[in-house]
């Protein structure tokens, strides 16, 4: 008799320690909010474990919305725009603070026109081994020419001609889902030039996947990328010319020594055989 009802207290015992578990789960963490949720809404409630709202409501041409893992950079190389100039359009004091959801403006508004570039005479007839006097079979090693026409930039939405950026073999070449630009070979410290004559809108390693990167903007449709560079030469807002010394090259944020060299016509890569002359 004493047995049974000493069980019939453990498992009473059991119960009321399980209930009491039980209430304490229910009190215990914060509600969810759906923090995607337009401005200036309120929420009278919450619902636990709720996915959040992705708002993907087209905006209008000239604007884009921010996505989960953009940075301010590459929203600018994307769209063929300094970064300073789309913070300056949005009033976005830190490049580094944008939000998911959040609508920025990526083209000029009526009576801006963004950075200002270096003006110069148009090239006459250049040559197909390009202005900075590179040839064939040494496209970088020689400097910029004296003559202020050797740097003068494309007109914008015209045909763009280029020098080779950095001596050494292609070992990748432009394709649209792999490779956005060439992969040139060299060893570290090799010269990286300015494949055209325009104003520097990025120096920095702040995009992923690029290492150590300058970004040249040539007119009002084109900008060129040089990436994984060991060293940087020049600095957000130099005006550079055609051939000048801009980096050096590197592996950084890359499984080898190469410069990776991209064309961008109103962001959007192309392939840069265009641009360039022959080896």
């Amino acid at each position: 008799m004493n047995l049974r009802a000493g069980l019939h207290q453990r498992v009473a015992s059991v119960l009321l320690l399980s209930m009491l578990a039980a209430c304490a789960s229910r009190q215990v963490g914060a509600p969810v909010v759906d923090r995607t949720m337009t401005p200036g809404t309120s929420v009278s409630g919450s619902v636990v474990g709720a996915a959040p709202v992705v708002d993907d409501t087209p905006v209008p041409p000239g604007f884009y919305r921010v996505k989960p893992g953009d940075r301010l950079y590459r929203i600018a190389l994307e769209n063929g725009q300094n970064y300073r100039d789309i913070a300056r359009w949005n009033n976005i004091a830190n490049p580094d603070q944008i939000e998911v959801g959040q609508v920025l403006r990526v083209k000029p508004p009526a009576g801006d026109t963004a950075t200002p570039l270096p003006q110069a005479a148009p090239v006459a007839g250049a040559a197909a081994s390009g202005a900075n006097g590179a040839t064939a079979n040494n496209p970088a090693a020689a400097p910029a020419q004296a003559n202020p026409a050797a740097s003068a930039p494309a007109a914008s939405g015209g045909a763009l001609s280029l020098g080779w950026p950095a001596r050494g073999s292609v070992v990748g070449t432009f394709n649209d889902s792999t490779n956005k630009g060439l992969n040139i070979s060299g060893s570290a410290g090799d010269p990286v030039v300015a494949a055209g004559a325009g104003k520097v809108v990025y120096s920095g390693a702040g995009l992923r996947g690029y290492g150590n990167l300058v970004i040249i903007k040539h007119d009002g449709t084109f900008l060129t990328a040089y990436a994984h560079n060991r060293t940087l030469l020049v600095k957000e807002g130099d005006s550079v010319t055609r051939g000048q010394k801009i980096a050096e090259m590197g592996d950084s944020d890359a499984s080898r020594v190469m410069l990776h060299f991209e064309v961008r016509r109103d962001g959007k890569p192309v392939d840069p055989m265009k641009y360039l002359p022959p080896q």
